[in-house]
């Protein structure tokens, strides 16, 4: 029986020999060369990169392979990279998109293929829905091997970091780090970022330490390589023990980031997103339109307000958020999941971007990173955000939807809710709170998320949405 392949949030992902296999990348790479060539852009070649899992390389050699075989020109990564570092290098080879073979932040059991298009972001939904279209109906896969096309020249073997770094070198103040006397500790989660934040914060008075930087598939010591707190115990032990100024991690392919502060806690998600829009807005004195996913801070909407800049909201994925960044120009753009993209970069998220802003904006104020959080609260006020992540029966889907789009609730946890809406899931809006309840894009999972003015009123909505929801 043939799989069904289908794009999510963020590209097609599978159980590694289930539905993982060569013969399925094959058919994404057909299915991706028959794509390019019905858009008249496979004459711009196709930048393949792949991570450190689990047979990675190998799945991005077949991918490569069929391509050439096809007649079209691949640049393909000599080593596992970070996702932002391979779309980047779509802008530098002018290529038509890239091929990455990577599952981010899934289990070690899991692999995927994802697309980013030429103008080096997520691929739109309508792409993507050509992409499953010309995917489902590749009937043949030409035989071929990376030697021959190497042969012939339609392979050429690249060396992404270059012109990766140089850019990134071009946005931040690299020197101000350097000279800032920061030792930071970088958990690169055995993932493709590992080496990058140590290669461009090292130097001069800063020291920076890498945990977990050699390639390991199994991804030992958490449940999967996604930087947020319960993946990080280590991480948030030494900062707790007081040996350094900052904690930076990155996800397996290097498109997100987690930070842990001077004492140890770890800075939630949304709080680093509001975090780097004021340091662009209040410290830089810059001024453009931020774009968040709907689960983003309502932290965003409130300096949006302050600064006279537009919000744009919308659904969770980059295939939305990437277009209306390049659309209106965005200052910045982000999602809950920790991943965030600016202007003069690539529509796409950056981990280690994000990473050394932060930095920055710490050399920059001679702040710690818990004082910046205290000054980002003093503007806006205090918020506290909390996500659920719940397995359910998939057969207990339709009844868990019903709920979701039954009618109004008038009150949840007590507290009466003022608006209702449907951009991505359910969201309730109530006096200066709000809660969100959708089925993850990328695994089997329901996310609730909240965000209010106290952790204690942000567990009372998750324990009441849980119990609305019967799960």
């Amino acid at each position: 029986m043939t799989t069904e392949i289908r794009f999510g949030t963020d590209g097609w992902r599978a159980l590694i020999a289930e539905d993982f296999t060569f013969e399925n990348v094959g058919r994404c790479a057909q299915g991706l060369a028959d794509y390019l060539k019905a858009m008249g852009s496979a004459g711009q070649g196709l930048v393949v990169g792949y991570d450190t899992r689990f047979l990675s390389r190998e799945f991005a050699e077949r991918v490569a392979g069929v391509c050439a075989a096809n007649g079209i020109r691949v640049f393909l990564s000599q080593t596992a990279a970070p996702t932002p570092v391979i779309s980047f290098n779509v802008l530098h080879h002018h290529a038509a998109g890239a091929a990455i073979i990577t599952a981010s932040h899934n289990p070690a059991n899991w692999n995927g293929f994802k697309f980013k298009s030429e103008y080096a972001g997520s691929a739109t939904q309508e792409i993507t829905d050509q992409l499953e279209a010309a995917i489902a109906l590749v009937d043949r896969v030409p035989a071929s091997t990376v030697e021959s096309g190497r042969a012939e020249g339609l392979i050429v073997d690249i060396d992404p970091a270059p012109p990766y770094l140089e850019r990134i070198e071009s946005l931040v103040d690299l020197g101000a780090i350097r000279a800032a006397g920061f030792k930071v500790l970088v958990d690169a989660m055995f993932g493709a970022g590992a080496g990058y934040l140590p290669k461009l914060a090292s130097g001069g008075a800063t020291v920076a330490e890498e945990m977990n930087g050699h390639p390991n598939p199994a991804f030992p010591g958490m449940e999967q390589p996604e930087p947020i707190a319960h993946n990080l115990t280590r991480l948030r032990e030494r900062m707790a023990n007081g040996e350094a100024s900052v904690g930076l991690a990155l996800d397996g392919d290097a498109d997100r980031v987690g930070i842990v502060d001077e004492k140890g806690r770890f800075i939630t998600t949304l709080e680093v997103f509001s975090l780097l829009a004021y340091y662009l807005l209040e410290h830089k004195g810059r001024r453009g339109p931020l774009v968040k996913g709907v689960t983003s801070s309502m932290m965003l909407n409130k300096l949006g307000r302050i600064y006279g800049v537009e919000v744009h909201e919308m659904k969770v994925g980059f295939k939305y958020i990437g277009p209306m960044m390049s659309q209106v120009d965005a200052l910045m753009a982000g999602e809950e999941s920790g991943g965030f993209a600016f202007q003069g970069h690539i529509p796409e998220r950056d981990g280690v971007l994000s990473g050394l802003y932060m930095l920055e904006f710490m050399a920059l104020t001679g702040k710690t990173p818990s004082q910046l959080v205290d000054e980002l609260f003093d503007r806006v006020g205090p918020h506290y955000y909390q996500r659920r992540d719940v397995t359910f029966d998939p057969q207990d889907r339709g009844r868990i939807q019903q709920k979701l789009d039954a009618g109004r609730l008038d009150r949840l946890a007590g507290m009466p809710v003022r608006q209702v809406d449907d951009i991505d899931g359910r969201r309730w809006t109530f006096d200066d709170a709000w809660l969100i309840s959708r089925f993850s894009g990328t695994e089997p999972l329901l996310r609730i998320y909240a965000e209010a003015g106290s952790p204690e009123t942000v567990t009372a909505l998750l324990d009441a949405a849980m119990e609305y929801l019967g799960v």
